[in-house]
């Protein structure tokens, strides 16, 4: 049976979910798929591509949420970022690939669309919603990358010598707080 694209990228994740980031190389994967390295290379042209896909793949877990009321939109905006927290938590080195995910190609993550769209709902002017964007981003992605950091230093036991509180309660206070900060940037349509 010949390699598709869609076998490609579901192994890759399947690494990158079990073994993290440092393991996902385009060797092992050919090894886990049985084939030749040259064999990948028909489906992409570098691993950043396919990290693309990656990417891609782990929101894709995200549904698409319904387009939020007026008054409702913060607390849509709160709700897709922790729908993308819990997709991420759980992958390890997942900021990391969708850092550079949304470097390359944000257009390949329909959730950086979706937050967009609820931001402009929001009343953030169009030509200020990609920089609001990119500090929900960063807090979320963050967020993770510190979480995942902690779990690993603690050997999974959650019993390391590192701050555990910033975890869930850290990440919902930072979200309410830059939200806060939106609403006070734009006053008549944040809030």
């Amino acid at each position: 049976m010949a390699l598709t694209r869609e076998q490609l990228i579901d192994t890759a994740v399947g690494v990158l979910s079990e073994f993290g980031l440092a393991d996902l190389s385009m060797r092992r994967l050919a090894r886990e798929l049985n084939v030749q390295v040259g064999a990948l290379y028909w489906h992409v042209k570098s691993k950043q591509e396919l990290l693309v896909d990656v990417a891609a793949k782990l929101l894709g877990r995200v549904p698409r949420p319904p387009t939020p009321a007026a008054g409702t939109v913060p607390m849509a905006i709160a709700s897709l970022l922790q729908q993308l927290r819990t997709a991420l938590i759980t992958v390890p080195d997942s900021a990391e690939v969708i850092q550079l995910a949304q470097s390359m190609r944000p257009e390949a993550l329909a959730p950086l669309g979706w937050l967009m769209e609820f931001l402009e709902l929001a009343g953030v002017p169009r030509q200020e919603a990609p920089y609001a964007r990119h500090l929900l981003l960063n807090h979320l992605l963050g967020s993770i990358a510190a979480h995942q950091e902690f779990q690993a230093l603690a050997g999974g036991s959650g019993t390391g010598s590192g701050p555990a509180e910033l975890g869930q309660e850290a990440f919902e206070y930072g979200m309410r707080v830059i939200l806060h900060g939106l609403a006070i940037e734009h006053p008549a349509n944040v809030g």
